[in-house]
């Protein structure tokens, strides 16, 4: 299309406008070739350029203006381009550094470019830990540009660069550090080299993380470091006297749902997952399910209590063992004798819990385990959280099992999320690994009531003053829990195992106090312990015990130097609460 097919009234005013100003310049092309003076036809022509140039420019000049005066690229907290591997800081609920994004370097060779070879290697070789004479040759002898080292600290990098030497050249590598190392190490969790995460937080949170980079704002956990420390340490005293295959232990906030602490056994660090196993590297509080065993039995008689199935005063006739079909259920801690609701639990009664739990019935009872989360993954943000073991048929062979923790296998998570709910007035809270606002109150529906909260509660503290749990007791913190010794299943003997077992012992403090008081729950968990003792009470409890007394001042719990406001014996005897 020419000039001559340009009709300017057919265009808006605009264009109009332009196609004016371009006729008018060639009719200034023509006039100069008309009157034979080329000169001024080579002005216009300049003319033109110059103006369509400064145009241009002034375009160009006006944009970068306005991205400098008007727009948000540069200001604090923004990018223009967001480098893929950023990512926020992770800190704890007081602020404490877990992981960070730092400036590392890779260090590059050219060997085209080195002057002298034995000169180069002899500096760097004895500036560089781990390279050796023999990697350095290796690169020289590739005769092309090579990755010499990774992840060097700036300091190494400064000193390698003050040497002058031709042929070395450095990259910018961001590089994931956990300064806590191996601490809390399954819950912080640990990014690839790009960035990207391959467990726990930091694969959980990644969005969190990303656009906490953005913004320049670190994500804060839920963790406490002084409790994860604690705990990280009893857990640790328990596995070297004891020596079991593994080990879990848990913290939580039973209103909010946040895990304040999280630990397991064996451990690694994430500065160097590669150098760690698959199973050290495994989170078994989230990732592996366990018949938790008689720790069940508070579920049991929170659902009897709740559906008006059984009283404090209910009886339960364990004098002889109960007959179910092709097997029997005995006690472990054998009473021969009657017994009353809150003695079943001291006990840690199988027959008795069974006995409740077919006056439950197994509608219900499937529906309060539906309802408490036990049939599901924990709602919590952790990734690799598995998904429980229930029965195929929910018949009443199953409903005396799973009334006593058998024959259904959950995660650690789970059984705490579970607790929860039966221990924070009666509303299902699923858990978190992100800090709360200190004026959270989670708003979830409701399971069981307020009443059988502090029921459940009385019942607990019972246990640990006169039951199986005494072991678990500290001085003026109202602790309360529940024994748990869950036999294995061997697939060799096509039964359950008398010598391999999970001992456990799952506690609440305080225990004093109205529904809505916060209140921590706390589990230690060892699978197969040896060395004699095996039971959650001889194996779990003290360490439990221990963690409570070390905790309760970094979690704000007061010390009370008087027994609760009533009568254990009461209790005992099935009185009316």
């Amino acid at each position: 299309m020419s000039l001559a097919d340009l009709t300017p009234h057919r265009y808006p005013p605009v264009w109009r406008w332009v196609i004016d100003w371009l006729w008018r310049i060639e009719h200034a092309f023509e006039r100069s070739r008309v009157s034979g003076r080329p000169e001024d036809d080579a002005r216009v022509r300049i003319l033109f350029v110059l103006g369509f140039f400064a145009i241009l420019f002034g375009i160009i000049g006006g944009g970068a203006i306005y991205a400098a005066v008007f727009s948000d690229a540069g200001k604090p907290g923004r990018s223009a381009v967001l480098d893929e591997t950023a990512k926020a800081d992770l800190v704890d609920r007081t602020g404490q550094l877990l992981a960070v994004n730092l400036t590392h370097y890779r260090l590059v060779l050219d060997p085209a470019d080195v002057w002298s070879r034995k000169d180069t290697r002899k500096a760097l070789v004895g500036t560089i830990p781990k390279l050796t004479a023999r990697r350095f040759n290796e690169a020289m002898d590739a005769g092309k540009r090579r990755v010499l080292a990774e992840g060097l600290a700036p300091e190494i990098r400064d000193r390698i660069h003050e040497l002058g030497l031709p042929g070395v050249t450095f990259e910018k590598s961001p590089k994931r550090v956990y300064p806590m190392g191996s601490l809390a190490a399954h819950l912080v969790g640990f990014s690839d080299t790009g960035g990207e995460g391959l467990q726990g937080a930091e694969k959980a949170l990644q969005a969190e993380l990303r656009a906490g980079a953005a913004s320049d704002t670190p994500v804060a956990l839920s963790i406490d470091v002084r409790v994860q420390a604690a705990l990280e340490e009893e857990l640790q005293n328990a596995v070297d006297e004891f020596h079991p295959k593994g080990a879990v232990g848990l913290i939580t906030n039973v209103r909010t749902g946040e895990v304040i602490a999280l630990a397991n056994w064996p451990e690694f660090d994430p500065n160097r997952p590669g150098k760690f196993t698959e199973l050290d590297r495994k989170n078994l509080a989230a990732a592996q399910v366990y018949e938790m065993g008689s720790t069940f039995k508070a579920f049991t008689v929170a659902i009897g209590l709740d559906a008006g199935v059984a009283q404090m005063d209910s009886t339960f006739d364990a004098r002889t063992p109960m007959r179910m079909g092709y097997r029997t259920i005995h006690d472990f801690h054998g009473t021969n004798r009657i017994l009353t609701l809150g003695e079943v639990f001291n006990h840690s009664s199988n027959i008795g819990t069974a006995k409740l739990a077919m006056g439950i019935g197994v509608p219900t009872l499937k529906r309060y385990f539906d309802a408490l989360g036990l049939t599901r993954r924990a709602g919590v943000e952790l990734k690799e959280t598995a998904s429980p073991l229930t029965p195929t048929r929910w018949n009443d062979d199953a409903l005396a099992s799973v009334s006593f923790g058998h024959g259904i296998n959950v995660s650690p998570l789970s059984l705490a999320q579970a607790m929860g709910s039966i221990l924070n007035g009666g509303a299902m809270v699923p858990l978190t690994i992100l800090k709360r606002p200190a004026d959270y109150h989670p708003a979830g529906p409701r399971v069981v009531s307020e009443g059988t909260t502090q029921a459940m509660l009385k019942i607990m503290r019972g246990n640990v003053v006169e039951g199986t749990g005494r072991r678990a007791d500290a001085a003026g913190l109202s602790v309360g829990g529940k024994t748990g010794t869950g036999e294995k299943y061997d697939p060799e003997i096509r039964g359950y195992s008398p010598t391999r077992q999970v001992a456990s012992f799952a506690a609440v403090f305080p225990t004093d106090g109205p529904a809505d008081t916060t209140r921590y729950f706390v589990l230690v968990l060892l699978d197969e312990p040896t060395g004699g003792a095996r039971t959650g009470g001889l194996v779990a409890a003290p360490a439990v015990g221990r963690v409570i007394d070390r905790s309760a001042r970094f979690l704000g719990v007061p010390r009370q130097l008087q027994r609760p406001d009533f009568d254990i014996a009461t209790i005992q005897k099935g009185a009316p609460l």
